[in-house]
């Protein structure tokens, strides 16, 4: 029991915690509303259970068993993020946004992902995303034997109740971001926000 609550409450920082999940599903809901965001969530949760699949198939085993590629694959992911950042931070002034088609790009010309598919395949290239699976997979094949569908249920439920969290934000926020002074200091917080995320992850791989 104190192992599945370790692993729960991992889940749940890095599930609340600023990263580029959240941000995308904050701004699909800023755009088209609390259920716009909706395939994105699900892109998200759809991506982590079949990454977490594919760790528990031993590629888990074999990342955590060869740290030169556990370290390639982390800055592989980190230099993808600080690419987004970069964007976000040089992109121009942004103009208002008509209202958004729920299955639409969650960021035009940001190059974040977006929709179910993209959140889905993005899950794969998240340095976040394979910490926080490697870690859940070393405590249902370590010594306290936690069962992998019980792991699995946490990496639904938790991160699904955060990533509302941050949409009903997202949706908090319209008026505001309509100005476009107003979304490109955001875009470029959220840009900075990306970046020192990656370089915090990458001072943190072996």
């Amino acid at each position: 029991m104190d192992a599945l609550i370790a692993v729960a409450g991992v889940i749940a920082v890095a599930a609340i915690t600023p990263g580029p999940n959240n941000l995308v599903v904050m701004l699909a809901a800023q755009r088209a509303g609390i259920v716009g965001a909706l395939p994105s969530i699900a892109g998200v949760l759809a991506g982590s259970l079949a990454l977490f699949a594919v760790a528990l198939t031993g590629v888990g085993v074999m990342v955590m068993a060869e740290p030169a590629l556990r370290t390639a694959i982390t800055l592989a992911g980190c230099a993808y993020l600080t690419w987004l950042g970069t964007k976000l931070v040089v992109r121009r002034t942004a103009s208002p946004a008509p209202a958004a088609d729920p299955l639409s790009h969650a960021h035009p010309q940001s190059g974040l992902p977006n929709g179910l598919i993209g959140l889905f395949a993005f899950q794969f290239l998240n340095p976040k995303a394979w910490v926080l699976v490697l870690t859940a997979t070393a405590a249902a094949q370590g010594p306290e034997g936690i069962p992998a569908p019980a792991v699995a249920l946490l990496f639904v439920v938790i991160p699904a109740l955060c990533l509302l969290l941050w949409s009903a934000l997202g949706r908090s926020l319209t008026h505001w971001m309509q100005r476009p002074a107003a979304r490109t200091r955001f875009d470029r917080a959220m840009g900075v926000l990306l970046i020192a995320s990656a370089l915090a992850l990458a001072a943190g791989s072996p």
